[in-house]
């Protein structure tokens, strides 16, 4: 990367934990967290807004025109803004969620925050945690320390019950598996990510028998055995799936 700071990409599957890993990874480094979802989400709520439809690719690219993303870079409550105005509880209702998968679709919608990412990268001077699709593969491919996070979808599965705080019996299970399972068929047709398993310099994490606290220390020691130390005071211990005050928690988006 163009910028000073140390670079850490995490991609992976739906289901496979990549945001909340990243996040608290990010805690334990002392290091910036980028979101990347959240951008797919912002301009999925301008589209509503508006009153655009998310699966007209013109209209979509109408409002990609005017679309101003900002977001805070903080491991805390991040905020994210779209033309000044804050849309960090907005962007997580069922509806912008939906809306965010489609227009996530549309190559050159990717093509221009993947720019954005990049420019948000390549201005960190000490080090950033960056999660979401194609992360380790096209925005950030030279990254210090790339992986790929994954899990059998049987366990995805029972973790976005569990999430969810839906049935955790063999019916909701089988439910959300079978979400998972046209999840990912619906993702290959946008992005590549698994292709991360066959390059070099990409470390694959399967979290399937590892907790919550194991998957993040995995994180950690990677970055470490890199030879990129975690500043003094900076590795709290992980508290686990955590969502903003007052938002529940939503399925992933289907975009980042």
């Amino acid at each position: 990367m163009s910028g000073s700071g140390i670079v850490v990409a995490i991609d992976g599957p739906a289901g496979s934990g990549k945001s909340s890993v990243a996040r608290e990874a990010a805690v334990r480094l002392g290091f910036d967290f980028l979101d990347t979802g959240a951008a797919y989400r912002a301009l999925g709520w301008l589209v509503l807004e508006h009153r655009a439809d998310p699966d007209d690719e013109a209209a979509v690219l109408g409002v990609l025109e005017g679309f101003e993303y900002e977001t805070t870079l903080d491991t805390g409550e991040r905020r994210v803004f779209v033309g000044g105005t804050d849309v960090t509880r907005a962007i997580r209702e069922p509806r912008v969620s939906a809306a965010a998968s489609r227009v996530a679709r549309v190559p050159a919608v990717r093509r221009r925050v993947n720019e954005r990412f990049r420019a948000i990268i390549d201005a960190e001077e000490h080090g950033i945690v960056v999660e979401g699709r194609d992360i380790t593969t096209v925005v950030a491919p030279d990254a210090d320390v790339r992986v790929l996070l994954t899990a059998a979808p049987e366990v995805r599965a029972s973790r976005r019950v569990a999430e969810l705080g839906l049935a955790n019996d063999a019916d909701g299970i089988a439910a959300a598996l079978e979400t998972m399972r046209e999840r990912d068929e619906r993702d290959r047709q946008t992005v590549d990510f698994m292709k991360a398993a066959e390059e070099d310099g990409v470390h694959v994490v399967d979290s399937t028998e590892l907790d919550f606290r194991q998957t993040v220390q995995a994180i950690v020691d990677l970055v470490r055995e890199a030879g990129f130390e975690t500043p003094p005071g900076a590795a709290p211990q992980p508290k686990g799936f955590e969502t903003p005050p007052g938002v529940a928690p939503q399925p992933s988006d289907g975009a980042a």
